[in-house]
This record gives structure tokens, C-alpha cells and sequence, in this order.
């Protein structure tokens, strides 16, 4: 009987804690937005306007789009980070050689690009 019951509560404590697990992991859409799942092409509109040569571009994804905050000072910037690299010819026609870089996507638009000098 004992041992029921500690069975029972370690699945009820197990159980509870696969749902927090599970609900921090979720981003709150209200404040992140839909997740990107077309990031890629979002990613590579948004390059076509920052870029000299965009269609010389080599871009390298870093893994999936993430939950992030990039605000600062108290103020929230929320959205879903895309990490990558790029290579593409600058203003001499030569490559630039990997170049880390990263955007912050909310709404199926770019929002804030980090390493590109602004």
C-alpha cells in the first residue's frame, strides 16, 4: 500500500514537472509572435536590401530560430533569433570571408539586425 502511494505521487511529481518543462519552452506569442517558420526566406528578403551583392551571398544557418529579449534598459525587444553567417562580395568584388551575424524576426518581419555596423 506504501509503495502505491509513492508510486502514485512520484507520477503526479514527474507529471508536473514535464508540464512546467514543457510550458517554459513555449514562447508566449503575445509577446514573441507566431514562430518563424519560413525564417530562411524572411532572413534572406530582409539580406537582399542590406547587402551589395546579395546574390553573391554564402549564408550558413546556425541552428533554429530561439525565443529571445534584446532589449535593453528595461525596455523588451521580443522576437525569435536567427543566427548565421554570411560571405558575399563587398563594394571590390571580393569576399568578405565569413561574417557572423544575426537578426531578430517578430511577425514574419526582421526587427533588429545584430554585426552589421548598426
Amino acid at each position: 500500500m506504501k509503495t502505491r502511494g509513492l508510486l502514485i505521487l512520484a507520477f503526479a511529481a514527474g507529471a508536473a514537472l514535464a508540464l512546467q518543462t514543457y510550458a517554459e519552452t513555449q514562447a508566449d506569442t503575445a509577446d514573441y509572435g507566431p514562430y518563424p517558420a519560413n525564417y530562411k526566406e524572411v532572413v534572406m528578403q530582409w539580406l537582399n536590401k542590406q547587402l551589395i551583392d546579395p546574390a553573391s551571398a554564402r549564408i550558413g544557418w546556425n541552428g533554429d530560430p530561439r525565443p529571445a529579449d534584446l532589449g535593453s534598459n528595461g525596455e523588451h525587444v521580443y522576437g525569435y533569433l536567427v543566427n548565421f553567417t554570411v560571405n558575399a562580395r563587398n563594394r571590390f568584388g571580393g569576399y568578405t570571408g565569413k561574417q557572423k551575424h544575426a537578426v531578430l524576426i517578430r511577425n514574419g518581419e526582421v526587427i533588429k539586425g545584430l554585426g552589421f555596423g548598426y
